[in-house]
């Protein structure tokens, strides 16, 4: 068997949320080659610019500066050409695998990546898959891949290894360091290299599944475990919307006993937590079994956008408003607080279904993206809020930090209905919060 290389060059494929990161701290021990297919995004990042906010910008600043001290024997370069990565002998893949219109896995990113690859595979390189997959996708489809296009042999001229990502987009303080990283590879002498390279950027510690399989169920359950739990609460939330009594109130006191979890309710969407389960469901079905638990979890959770905007419209009901033309304020569009990721963020569903109510929604959100907001969802953000405009209704739907400059009691005394997703806003003013 060919003898596995020291890992001694670094292309990460992808640039994004968790490839950027990982190719900024792996250069400060390797040469890496950040590559995106995205030109704009290469010359953002080669001028120490980053709009995903997920970088350390001086941190990025320095493997660029390191790159060039060097004689890139150190540090980081973002580029888009094959010819840059073609001397790399390890390459990581960090691609998204989001969800087709059936909410069955979307591969097309991952498979074109290993085809890619496979181009310019040598012998002796290793290929880590980081992006998110049920298990045994690695082995069933990126492995055929690799191997038809390179013409070379898995495990005897080239290798792959998957270690799951686990970056919290906003989180400044779980960081990729910060968080221990799960590692495995295709055999004893890759997944000790592998896990090897990881432990030089990782603090918290590493840990080495026996096989790629196990690594890749992991990643898919840590998902789906928080999912059904917050769906868990959100079927709470409903309930005691019927009863009449406040959802955080109950969870307050039920949170007194040593043992109780404390999840809230509220909107998932994201990267992982609202697509995740799907493909864990994916691999159960292909093997004749249905899962339950893991889906009925997906289901309440993808209704509370809907439930969100009926209880809004009954609420203006309630209190003598119109409903067509009548003017709502939705704040917020990124999937969670002070962070500009608009990944399968359930707010476009409230918009979207409030739009079919015939009301007038406008939607700000000072982290997203003006742009890209339009190009994914059709929406177009304010650019600030008139304090003098008459909103009938206002939804807080996301607590970036920069609402609380908001005079929510003057919109309340001007008659307005205000929901609150994220019991954000001081109760007195609220109407409704989930």
């Amino acid at each position: 068997m060919t003898q596995i290389l020291k890992i001694k060059k670094i292309a990460v494929i992808g640039q994004g949320y968790v490839g950027l990161p990982l190719a900024i701290e792996l250069a400060k021990f390797y040469p890496v080659i950040g590559f995106d297919i995205d030109l704009k995004r290469v010359a953002e990042l080669n001028s120490i610019k980053d709009h995903t906010l997920e970088a350390d910008i001086e941190d990025l600043k320095k493997v660029l500066d390191i790159r060039h001290r060097t004689e890139f024997k150190l540090g980081y370069l973002s580029s888009s050409s094959l010819d840059d990565i073609k001397h790399a002998n390890t390459y990581i893949v960090t691609v998204p695998t989001p969800l087709n219109e059936f909410n069955g896995p979307e591969l097309t990113p991952l498979k074109l990546a290993s085809k890619m690859l496979g181009g310019i595979l040598k012998k002796g390189d290793v290929v880590i898959y980081e992006s998110t997959v049920y298990p045994g996708c690695t082995e069933e489809i990126c492995v055929p891949i690799l191997e038809a296009e390179s013409e070379l042999k898995f495990n005897e001229d080239f290798f792959v290894a998957y270690s799951p990502e686990r970056i919290v987009p906003g989180d400044k303080i779980n960081t990729l360091r910060t968080i221990m990283k799960v590692t495995s590879g295709s055999n004893a002498q890759v997944a000790d290299e592998v896990d090897r390279m990881y432990s030089k950027i990782i603090t918290a510690g590493t840990h080495k599944a026996p096989s790629i399989k196990v690594a890749e169920a992991s990643k898919a359950i840590e998902n789906a475990q928080r999912d059904v739990n917050i769906s868990f609460v959100n079927e709470l939330a409903l309930i005691f919307d019927r009863v009449g009594i406040d959802t955080t109130d109950v969870l307050e006191a039920a949170g007194t006993k040593f043992n109780f979890l404390k999840y809230k309710p509220g909107l998932v969407g994201g990267h992982c937590i609202s697509v995740d389960p799907y493909y864990l469901a994916h691999k159960a079905e292909q093997l004749g079994y249905h899962p339950q638990v893991i889906l009925s979890g997906r289901r309440v959770n993808d209704h509370m956008p809907l439930f969100v905007a009926s209880k809004v419209v009954k609420l203006m009901i309630a209190k003598g408003h119109k409903i067509k033309d009548s003017n709502v304020l939705i704040l917020g569009i990124t999937f969670k607080e002070n962070c500009p990721d608009i990944r399968n963020t359930k707010v476009a569903d409230i918009y979207s279904e409030l739009n079919q109510y015939g009301l007038n929604v406008d939607v700000y959100d000072p982290w997203a993206s003006k742009i890209e907001v339009k190009d994914e969802y059709n929406i177009d953000l304010i650019d600030i809020v008139d304090e003098n405009k008459k909103y009938e209704s206002l939804i807080i739907a996301v607590a970036h930090k920069e609402f609380n400059s908001l005079n929510f009691k003057k919109y309340k005394f001007g008659g307005s209905i205000i929901y609150d997703t994220k019991s954000f806003v001081n109760r007195e003013f609220v109407d409704g919060r989930l």
